[in-house]
This record gives C-alpha cells, structure tokens and sequence, in this order.
C-alpha cells in the first residue's frame, strides 16, 4: 500500500458544502446499512442543516480537516465546544491515523482553551476506535431518533 500524506487544518467557510458531502458519502457506506429509514433520514437532515451551517459560519461549530492533494479526506465536528458530533475519514484513507489525528488536533486546541473533557455519541462502527484511544462509555447503546449512538467520554487530564 503506498502511504498518502495529509495535512491537517480548519475547514474555510467554502469548504463546508464539500465537508457534509464527504460525511454523507462515508455514512452511506459504513453507517446507513445498520440503520432504520428514519435515522437515516436524522443524519441526512443533520448534514444539510442549515441552521448547523449557520453556527459554523460564525465560529459556534468547530470544523477542521484532514487535506491530501487539497482534496478534503477527513473531517472533526465540534459543538458546544466539547462534544464531537461527527468524525468520518473517506474509505480511501482509512487506517492511516487520519482520524487519530483529527482527535489529537482538537484535543490540542480544547485543552489550550480549558476543557477538561471531551464527550461523543460513537456511532457502532466508531465504539472500538474510541476505546482504543482512551474514550470510555458514559451509558450502553442507545437508539434515539433512529440513530444508534453509544455515549462516551475523555477526560482531558494532564
């Protein structure tokens, strides 16, 4: 396999519609097939929202990016500043720490600016990478809205 290079960095504001795209894409393939109509029909609504578009135009939902070639192959969504409500990585670059990544860059930046912990509602393909990074479950599996979620937590400690 040859080894792609990526950087890492926050999306612009044009990038946004190419952002969503990317998490929609990547969910049809690992996430849609486990789950009912109605969530995915939740996570549709959820990517084209526009009142999300709105909170990260004006700096309210972090958004940064892993770039390879200037094309967009990753992506860490941030809200209330400390609870990542999307992490998708393009089939093509999976396995190549670009997710581990993403997490690490945020993780940087949140303790910077005094958060103590991080939480996210991992999706059941996600749950075993969370673990492997230090995240543990705040409850079992939940479904709401016809998303499948487990509910997890990092604490940000020194």
């Amino acid at each position: 396999m040859v080894e792609k290079e990526y950087m890492i960095r926050p999306i612009m504001k044009q990038e946004w519609d190419d952002a969503m795209k990317l998490a929609w894409d990547t969910f049809l393939i690992y996430e849609a097939p486990d789950y009912s109509v109605r969530g995915v029909h939740n996570f549709r609504n959820f990517v084209r929202d526009p009142l999300l578009k709105k909170m990260f135009t004006y700096g309210e939902y972090i958004a940064i990016g892993a770039f390879s070639d200037k094309r967009m192959v990753g992506i860490i969504g941030v809200r209330n500043t400390n609870h990542i409500s999307l992490l998708i990585v393009d089939r093509d670059f999976h396995r190549m720490g670009i997710a581990s990544s993403l997490i690490d860059r945020y993780i940087g930046d949140a303790k910077k600016n005094g958060i103590t912990y991080v939480t996210v509602n991992s999706s059941p393909y996600a749950v075993d990478f969370y673990h492997k990074i230090g995240f543990v479950n705040i409850t079992d599996e939940v479904e709401k809205d016809g998303i499948r979620f487990t509910p997890m937590r990092l604490n940000l400690g020194d």
